[in-house]
C-alpha cells in the first residue's frame, strides 16, 4: 500500500469508531426515556440493560425481567416486544375484547327510559312551587326598595 493509502484507511477508522461512540451516547440517552412513569423513588439508573445481538440491541428490565428486541434505522431505535409477552398481551386484548362484547349486548333495562305521567306531574308540582317561592322572594324584595325612607 502507498503512503497516501494509510491516511484514509485510518480518518475512515476513526470516523467509524465516532460514529459508534454516537450511536452509543445515543442509546443510552434513549434507555432512561423508554421506561414507563414511575414515580422518582423507583427509577434505578441501572433498571435497563442493552446488549448488541447480530441484528440489532436485545433491551432487558432488570426489574421485571422483560426483554424486548430493538432495531436502530435512521437514527431510531425501535424496540418491539418478545414473543411471551406479545403472548400475554394478546391474552389480555382477547379477554379485554370479550368484556366488551359483554357490556355492548346487555339487554336494556326493563324500566322505560321515559317517565311516566305521575312523575311529570310530581315534577311539574314541585317546580311550581318553586317558582311561586321564589317570585315571592322577588316581589318581596322589590317593594322594599321602592318604599321611600320615612325616618
Amino acid at each position: 500500500m502507498t503512503e497516501t493509502a494509510m491516511p484514509a484507511e485510518r480518518a475512515e477508522e476513526e470516523d467509524r469508531t465516532m460514529r459508534s461512540a454516537a450511536t452509543l451516547a445515543f442509546l443510552a440517552a434513549l434507555v432512561p426515556a423508554a421506561a414507563p412513569a414511575q414515580p422518582a423513588e423507583d427509577i434505578r439508573a441501572d433498571r435497563f440493560v442493552l446488549e448488541k445481538s447480530e441484528e440489532g440491541f436485545v433491551r432487558m428490565d432488570r426489574q421485571t425481567g422483560a426483554m424486548s428486541y430493538c432495531t436502530l434505522a435512521d437514527g431510531t431505535l425501535t424496540c418491539r416486544m418478545a414473543a411471551d409477552e406479545k403472548q400475554a398481551f394478546e391474552t389480555e386484548l382477547d379477554r379485554l375484547e370479550k368484556r366488551v362484547a359483554a357490556l355492548e349486548g346487555r339487554e336494556p333495562s326493563s324500566r322505560s327510559p321515559l317517565p311516566s305521567d305521575a312523575e311529570i306531574d310530581k315534577s311539574i308540582s314541585i317546580m311550581e312551587r318553586f317558582m311561586r317561592a321564589f317570585m315571592n322572594l322577588v316581589e318581596e324584595f322589590s317593594g322594599r326598595q321602592q318604599q321611600p325612607d320615612r325616618t
